[in-house]
Order: structure tokens, then C-alpha cells, then sequence
């Protein structure tokens, strides 16, 4: 079996999202989405990201490069964790 993309995008899913014309933001998230799932329990998902965005670069428009540079930049901030962990201590 032949793949069709490539380890940064193991089923080809945002090389189609560039190609389907008039796609919106939110088509594009729900392929992003996809995208993440798709990818091996043990690839670096940032990695994988930054790269596409340096393929993708001259396509700055395009909604897909709008949600990867949103995921990209939501790998950046801290998130609170959860449960008894986030509550104050006496």
C-alpha cells in the first residue's frame, strides 16, 4: 500500500485541505483535528506542524494556514490543570 503523504502528514489530510477550493475556517479545524489524531502516538507534533507551515508558506490566505498557526500558538500557552490540583491549599 502506497502512502499518500508524507510522516509530517501520514494521510495527506491538510494537502487536500489546499486543494478543496472556497474551504472554510471551520472545515479546515475539523480537518486539523483529524490531522492531529492521525499522526504516530510517538511523532512531535510541533515539529510536524512548524513543517507544514514552512511548506504551506505560500499559501498565507488560505484558512488551513490560519488554524495551523492557531494550533502552533496554542501549544505555546500554559494550561491550568484540572481537579485538586488547580484549588488553593491551607
Amino acid at each position: 500500500m502506497t502512502q499518500k503523504g508524507d510522516h509530517n502528514d501520514p494521510k495527506g489530510l491538510i494537502l487536500e485541505a489546499f486543494r478543496i477550493d472556497g474551504i472554510t475556517a471551520s472545515e479546515c479545524r475539523s480537518i486539523f483535528l483529524d490531522w492531529a489524531l492521525s499522526l504516530p502516538v510517538d511523532a512531535d507534533t510541533r515539529i510536524a506542524l512548524q513543517a507544514l507551515l514552512i511548506q504551506y508558506d505560500n499559501r498565507p490566505d488560505h484558512p488551513m494556514t490560519l488554524v495551523m498557526t492557531e494550533g502552533l500558538a496554542a501549544m505555546d500557552k500554559p494550561r491550568r490543570r484540572g481537579g485538586w490540583r488547580s484549588r488553593a491549599r491551607d
